[in-house]
């Protein structure tokens, strides 16, 4: 009942309600980036979702598009600023997702969508990730984020793809806003962003 029913009517309400909230929020985010980040507010990306479908994600840019001599990127850590960071801290860049759990991409609480390339490579266990919708936080955000291993944020997605349950969903939902607060877990001390996944490690 909750898995195939009211998890998905709790999202859309939630979605609709946050939306609402965080608007002046969002707002002032989309100012802010404009003028000390990029042009282009919003980034997007082909993401995997439920049953593996593609889907585009939605996400504020913290990054700039600064690009050396030979008109390459820079890497991630020079092309993230102060503001940036302070906006991953706070987890304001994933506030444009509220979207795409209102359309039906995503939930609030699953695993978290990582990038198309990676579906040739998750071994069979790994695969059930995708049984369930992915979500803005999630089992693996709440128990060290980017900070943890790969091996472990998998086990993390795939008990919570096992054991979806509205208990579950609270207690994750609550850790998050703790994290938050904290503004703990972001990422590897030392690193702008997480190490990708290559099938080994």
């Amino acid at each position: 009942m909750y898995r195939n029913f009211l998890k998905r009517v709790i999202d859309i309400l939630g979605a609709l309600f946050l939306l609402i909230l965080t608007s002046p929020i969002i707002i002032a985010t989309a100012i802010f980036i404009y003028f000390k980040v990029s042009r282009d507010v919003i980034f997007t990306q082909a993401r995997p979702g439920l049953n593996e479908k593609i889907f585009k994600i939605y996400k504020f840019k913290t990054m700039s598009d600064e690009r050396d001599a030979n008109g390459e990127l820079l890497p991630d850590d020079q092309r993230l600023g102060k503001f940036g960071k302070l906006i991953r801290s706070l987890s304001l860049d994933e506030l444009p997702q509220l979207f795409n759990v209102l359309k039906g991409d995503m939930s609030f609480i699953g695993p978290r969508p990582l990038l198309v390339e990676y579906l040739p490579i998750y071994n069979e266990t790994q695969k059930h990730r995708h049984d369930v919708r992915p979500g803005i936080t999630g089992l693996a955000q709440v128990n060290g984020r980017n900070a943890i291993s790969w091996e472990k944020k998998f086990e993390y997605d795939v008990y919570y793809a096992k054991n979806l349950s509205f208990m579950l969903d609270v207690k994750i939902a609550l850790q998050t806003i703790e994290k938050v607060l904290k503004r703990s877990g972001v990422s590897k001390e030392g690193q702008a962003t997480t190490e990708k996944f290559n099938g080994k490690n």
